[in-house]
């Protein structure tokens, strides 16, 4: 089979990951064999840590493969996609637990939100974050929003010299646990869903994918999208949280203070200086 080379330089640059992408051809082969697939190239435009690809189904059916790269913020994706159901996401046809394989169902056409305007991902967006946060979930096997942010402020302080204003990025990972703490409603959580992570399909307009799952302040699940809207962000920073918030159904104040928290303790100068227009 055909590893794609964005997986052949993963396992280049960071040795840590040769032994996954090694053992991909024999991962591959065997959920073939099991689930009687016939596989087609690999997906490699939008994809950057899985092998995802296209095949037919025994009895003709359309579906997709996917065998993502292990890392924690991905860990429990199975569980949500059984969890959900196809509601607002792609149905997991087949599983493999051992090696992380899943069978997905195909979306058509599979085109991007993020070739809609930003007015439309707004409200798309919005509609399937609220649509998972209302599903019924036992904390089990999903970790708390608060495993995230302490990896993720560890990983501030150990990069902090690389930070233009460190005290700046200081402030930010307190204020991340500071929401966490105050966390009046806990949902079950998306994470990463932005436009790029949302495609049009024929069951429903539009499936959510690749869900990074955890649960907590749903005020969070908002931070990703907008981050993807940087731009519109600069220059009317206000009436874009207010618009996003109202669509939510959530507290405006309360997604300021996630967005400047987020963009305050990430790195990068433009961040940092976005995060100012929060405080």
């Amino acid at each position: 089979m055909h590893i794609p080379k964005f997986l052949v330089d993963i396992a280049n640059k960071q040795e840590k990951h040769r032994p996954w992408v090694d053992a991909l051809p024999v991962v591959v082969a065997h959920v073939s064999k099991k689930w009687n697939l016939e596989l087609r190239e690999p997906i490699v435009e939008h994809t950057t840590c899985s092998y995802v690809a296209p095949c037919t189904m025994d009895g003709g059916g359309e579906a997709i493969l996917k065998i993502g790269l292990p890392h924690p913020e991905a860990a429990h994706e199975m569980d949500a996609l059984r969890l959900l159901d196809g509601k607002p996401t792609i149905r997991l046809l087949e599983f493999d637990p051992a090696s992380g394989a899943m069978l997905l169902e195909k979306c058509n056409p599979g085109t991007h939100l993020n070739t809609e305007p930003e007015s439309v991902q707004d409200e798309i967006i919005c509609q399937l974050l609220k649509e998972i946060w209302e599903v019924e979930y036992t904390e089990r096997p999903f970790r708390n929003l608060l495993d995230m942010v302490n990896q993720w402020n560890h990983e501030t302080f150990d990069d902090i010299h690389l930070f233009p204003d460190q005290a700046l990025a200081k402030v930010g990972c307190a204020m991340k646990e500071e929401l966490v703490a105050s966390t009046k409603m806990h949902a079950l959580l998306a994470t990463d869903l932005h436009a790029g992570n949302v495609l049009r399909a024929e069951r429903r307009p539009w499936l959510a994918i690749d869900l990074k799952p955890y649960y907590g302040d749903p005020v969070y699940d908002l931070t990703q999208h907008l981050l993807n809207c940087k731009e519109r962000l600069a220059q009317s920073p206000v009436e874009t949280i207010q618009r996003v918030a109202g669509l939510a159904g959530i507290d405006s104040t309360r997604l300021s203070k996630w967005m400047f928290a987020r963009l305050a303790a990430e790195e990068g100068g433009a961040n940092q200086a976005l995060a100012l227009q929060f405080r």
